[in-house]
């Protein structure tokens, strides 16, 4: 519906944030072996595939060096924490003041288990992982246009959905419909399995009672002694599930990225930037802006200016240059390379996303209503919320993502200042959780469009740019490759920029070392 209408970027992206996007493809780490005569590489940012590349780089041999614009490693691997401060275009400049372990991860949040890549060096660096909860069958889905904007817990959608599709296949199996497509005998099968899977009653009918309230709960569940009588509870109509729309966030959490496992670093998502940074410190030349790209048949040529410094601008040369700048960046620097690369950077937009983390003084979400991490939806701007995957049951304060916005949101929200998303957010999210406004202290707000250093969330490729632009992208071009996250087939996911850089260092390695 999102492609019918929005046109296949804006639906791409949809699928990116949702996680429906493609898979990824890690085999092992590179195997550069061979003479390296003496190579240097200068890489251009310190995100994670500028730091993959560093390293099994540096590992093989080469001389390498990384011009990296902010004064940190990571990129868009970026937590922030309590003590930061963050300016934006425009110069918004937030104070951040969230309590001691607790923090807003502005860009990446989790990593599936079938991410290997960026697992490795999770493994590899000593980085702690701990679950990331997708899916919680407890938190809510709600729409401003349904049940009187009242917010509705996932299970009961998802059960009631289930239940009615499972009713109406029950009886198109025992009416013959399908006598053509199955056998008497599996008929049998399907029927005890949509009874199972449906918790249809022993009339394959989806009703109150036992069956349906041992998936979607009970108004009073059962309990010991004389107060042990359960009451079940009464599924919402099909007709009724069906206009609400809330079942499009049903299969939010079955797309091949948000299947459990999922992790996060223990202490934010930055923590791996931070440990891959330290690993690589003698090599990184921070807050160095790059503000020219040349290259001949000799090597390459980088001219950057020191950005706390300041003076003339300065000059790194080297024999290759692996650019891991985001493109939305690239395409302002006057860079040497061919028609087909250059167009290729031209014409690669980025997504829009914005995310807004909210400090409350007690875990509201835990104690009044039972929801242990997981993700609520809603069809307001802020689009989700998204509860903390540590610190269960404790009494202190809790950091809620309260808004993770995209496409038509992100753009609203990042029309406005960042005390404006918050007092939005907050006016959003007391739909939902009507504690926010009693329990709300202070709040944080990254929007990529207003990042300096990206101008944007993540490349916005659709199949029609693909076709035309993606290999010239990708190519060796001259002595000069570009990596990234944009450089992949899977766009906005860290093991995109991994995957990205093991290709980019291998090819190299090849041209190197067969020259």
């Amino acid at each position: 519906m999102i492609g019918t209408l929005a046109g296949s970027a804006a639906m791409y992206e949809a699928m990116s944030s949702l996680a429906y996007a493609a898979e990824a493809g890690y085999s092992g780490p590179p195997n550069l072996t061979g003479n390296v005569k003496g190579a240097s590489v200068l890489i251009l940012g310190s995100g994670l595939a500028g730091m993959v590349s560093a390293h099994e780089l540096r590992k093989a041999g080469y001389k390498v060096l990384i011009l990296e614009y902010q004064d940190r490693p990571g990129g868009r691997n970026w937590s922030l924490y309590g003590g930061d401060t963050y300016t934006e275009l425009g110069g918004f400049k937030q104070n951040v003041q969230f309590d001691k372990g607790h923090y807003l991860n502005p860009g990446r949040w989790r990593i599936p288990y079938h991410h290997q890549g960026i697992l490795h060096y999770c493994k590899m660096l000593g980085v702690q992982l701990e679950p990331f909860i997708q899916s919680n069958y407890n938190a809510y889905i709600h729409s401003t246009k349904a049940f009187g904007g009242k917010p509705q817990r996932f299970r009961h959608i998802q059960t009631d959905f289930q239940g009615h599709v499972a009713e109406l296949l029950s009886k198109s199996t025992r009416q013959a419909a399908l006598d053509q497509a199955v056998t008497k005998e599996d008929q049998e099968i399907l029927l005890q399995a949509l009874r199972n899977w449906g918790a249809l009653d022993a009339n394959y009918e989806y009703t109150a009672g036992e069956a349906s309230s041992n998936k979607r709960g009970f108004d009073f569940d059962p309990g010991g002694g004389l107060t042990a009588m359960e009451t079940p509870s009464t599924p919402i109509g099909l007709k009724e599930l069906l206009g609400s729309g809330l079942w499009r966030a049903v299969g939010a959490g079955s797309g091949y990225e948000t299947q459990q496992s999922l992790f996060q670093p223990v202490g934010g998502m930055g923590m791996i930037g931070k440990a891959f940074g330290a690993t690589l410190k003698e090599v990184i030349k921070y807050s160095a802006k790059v503000i020219d790209i040349k290259q001949d048949e000799k090597g390459v040529t980088i001219t950057y200016q020191d950005t706390k410094k300041g003076g003339a601008p300065m000059v790194a040369t080297a024999d290759w240059c692996i650019c891991t700048i985001p493109v939305s960046i690239l395409s302002q620097i006057p860079i040497t390379v061919s028609a087909p690369m250059k167009a290729a950077i031209n014409n690669l937009s980025y997504s829009s996303s914005v995310k807004v983390g909210l400090q409350f003084k007690r875990r509201f979400w835990e104690e009044d209503e039972n929801i242990y991490g997981g993700i609520t939806y809603t069809d307001q701007p802020n689009s989700t919320i998204a509860y903390p995957n540590f610190n269960y049951f404790s009494s202190g304060k809790g950091v809620l993502l309260g808004a993770y916005a995209f496409g038509p949101g992100a753009v609203r929200y990042a029309s406005m200042s960042p005390e404006e998303r918050i007092t939005k957010t907050l006016e959003y999210g007391s739909k939902i959780h009507p504690q926010y406004m009693k329990e709300y202290e202070n709040g944080a707000s990254v929007a990529w469009h207003r990042v300096p250093w990206t101008l944007g969330c993540a490349g916005a490729w659709t199949e029609e740019l693909r076709a035309r632009h993606y290999n010239n992208l990708c190519a060796l071009d001259g002595r000069i490759m570009l990596a990234g996250e944009h450089a992949s087939r899977i766009p906005a996911w860290q093991e995109g920029a991994v995957l990205s850089a093991l290709d980019a260092i291998r090819r190299l390695h090849q041209r190197v070392t067969q020259a």
